[in-house]
């Protein structure tokens, strides 16, 4: 069976030069197809200890923890919540804060706690950690909170109502920023990179601030920058008339291409692109295609390779990305030889019975061939993982 998902490592080396060239776009200006948005927290590469409280706000859930930063880094307490009601029309601010308070009255707060709070929507980071909420998405619209600081409101009213003693600061990070920072739990490497492939996709790292034109002379702020690259939104060469259409049908047309190609989110949209008239389930997403792939005897076999060539794919391009990436620290870092990817998501971790494949074996596969063909062969890229990144990441981050 012919693979219109396929592509060469030439294809791939194009792929990762593009990102290239546009990640140093985007540290130039504001605006451009590759955000790389900075954050404003200094990393501590090591020594990081202490205790902090963390809050992490996803789309569905509320988490709240105790995180012991040390020797050895430890979660000593934690609560959680649905918050799925946040999402109800006429949900306010107040409601979201109460709701919140909920869950962090059943922990046992240290004393002067500083608070890591993992927002998981678009803001802007402001100087002092906080960040601006630019637009809320996920399907949640609480109104009066665009365009206002995220932390500082939230910790006055945790003081007032719960009489909580927040008197640290507040650091304020996007998921994509603490599975950056989870990795400084890891220290001994000399970059460091955020991964994120499941329901969506994007990368992080630390960029010197002198490879950030666009914050170059900033008051207030010098040293090693993180940067949320917002890598999803990277259209790439290469892609397939598969793909323009799962783009063309989608809500946000033009945007987003490379997470369209990727994620977990978009993967049943391709394969349902591949056989238009079958009358495939709209709601087809990645674990549709694993189920597929898991049990092939139970479907038809182009379906199930099919399936295999678009994740196969997947990974290949998440590859290519790193590599991309991989080239833009070697810029930065002459010196680089050791790099950490920390990646979270289901779909970078999950594995397949048709052709026994694990999604992170190719990804390492691959990206070792592209590295050699880029001449950059000596660099060593350790794929890691860490049960509860979003919640260590935020602790490492405002304890740095």
């Amino acid at each position: 069976m012919n693979n219109p998902f396929a592509l060469s490592n030439n294809q791939l080396l194009d792929i990762a030069n593009d990102l290239k060239l546009k990640i140093e776009t985007g540290l130039r200006a504001d605006g451009t197809e590759i955000k790389c948005l900075p954050t404003y927290i200094h990393p501590k590469k090591d020594g990081i200890k202490g205790d902090a409280v963390v809050f992490d706000l996803g789309g569905t859930n509320f988490r709240a923890a105790v995180v012991s930063v040390g020797l050895e880094t430890k979660i000593t307490g934690m609560a959680e919540k649905n918050i799925t009601e946040m999402k109800i029309e006429g949900f306010t601010e107040t409601d979201l804060y109460n709701s919140e308070a909920e869950v962090i009255n059943q922990l046992d707060l240290p004393a002067n706690s500083s608070i890591g709070y993992c927002f998981s929507y678009p803001a802007k980071p402001m100087l002092n950690g906080d960040a601006e909420l630019i637009v809320w998405t996920k399907g949640v619209n609480i109104p009066n909170m665009e365009g206002k600081a995220i932390g500082a409101p939230m910790v006055k009213y945790l003081n007032d109502t719960l009489n909580a003693g927040f008197s640290g600061k507040i650091a304020v990070v996007n998921d994509t920023i603490t599975s950056l920072f989870a990795g400084l739990a890891n220290p001994g490497y000399d970059a460091y990179v955020g991964l994120i492939v499941g329901t969506g996709t994007n990368m992080a790292t630390f960029f010197p601030s002198s490879y950030i034109p666009k914050i170059e002379g900033m008051e207030g702020w010098s040293g090693e920058t993180p940067v949320n690259l917002e890598s999803g939104n990277f259209d790439p060469p290469h892609l397939t008339a598969y793909d323009v259409e799962v783009d063309a049908n989608s809500d946000n047309k033009g945007f987003q291409r490379f997470e369209k190609a990727i994620s977990g989110m978009y993967l049943g949209r391709t394969f349902r692109a591949v056989y238009p008239n079958d009358g495939l389930d709209v709601n087809l997403d990645a674990a549709g295609l694993s189920k597929m792939m898991n049990n092939p005897d139970q479907f038809k076999p182009e379906y199930v390779e099919t399936a295999f060539q678009i994740y196969e794919r997947s990974a290949k391009l998440v590859a290519a990305s790193i590599a991309g990436l991989v080239l833009n620290l070697n810029s930065a870092y002459p010196s680089v030889k050791k790099i950490q990817v920390l990646a979270e998501g289901s779909l970078f971790w999950s594995k397949v019975k048709t052709h026994n494949a694990k999604y992170v074996d190719i990804v390492n596969a691959t990206l070792k061939e592209l590295l050699a063909e880029s001449g950059l062969g000596d660099n060593e890229v350790q794929l890691s993982r860490i049960e509860n990144a979003n919640l260590i990441g935020a602790a490492m981050s405002v304890l740095s």
